[in-house]
């Protein structure tokens, strides 16, 4: 018998698995320096922060020293204003994060999904897996269906 929770369970396993399609093939071949491949590996989805709401333009960032000081200054009594964080969310400083490897040069997108992230397997891996758990899922969920009894 298959409860509530463990159908709302498969189906959202299923939606993720089509995700992962589009999204854990930059993690496995990128140009992504190896600390901060690591670093989403090791984290869960409580290692993001928002910022830019009081800008009206949120962002899900990594929670890192940089995007908790732009947090600390949008806090500040009065509000902020993009002059006073721009230089701390500035492309250049995020491109550094990528590149040297360095998790607070700045600010980089993180989703939840990165609490889904356990590692970094070779493309051809992670396609083989992705299939294997798509398989399995589509699989319960098939036989969680309940055929329709003829009306007469």
């Amino acid at each position: 018998m298959c409860t509530e929770e463990r159908c709302a369970e498969l189906i959202l396993r299923y939606a993720l698995l089509a995700a992962d399609v589009c999204i854990l093939p930059s993690i496995t071949r990128s140009t992504i320096h190896q600390n901060i491949k690591d670093k989403i590996i090791a984290s869960t989805e409580r290692d993001t922060v928002h910022i830019f709401r009081t800008l009206h333009n949120t962002a899900r960032v990594f929670k890192n020293a940089v995007a908790q000081e732009v947090v600390a200054i949008e806090r500040r009594p009065g509000g902020a204003r993009f002059e006073d964080v721009r230089e701390l969310v500035s492309g250049q400083r995020g491109r550094r994060v990528y590149e040297a490897g360095d998790v607070d040069a700045g600010i980089w997108t993180a989703g939840i999904a990165m609490g889904l992230i356990y590692d970094s397997p070779s493309c051809e891996v992670l396609l083989r897996r992705i299939e294997r758990e798509a398989e399995d899922s589509i699989a319960e969920m098939a036989a969680l269906r309940v055929p329709e009894k003829a009306k007469l």
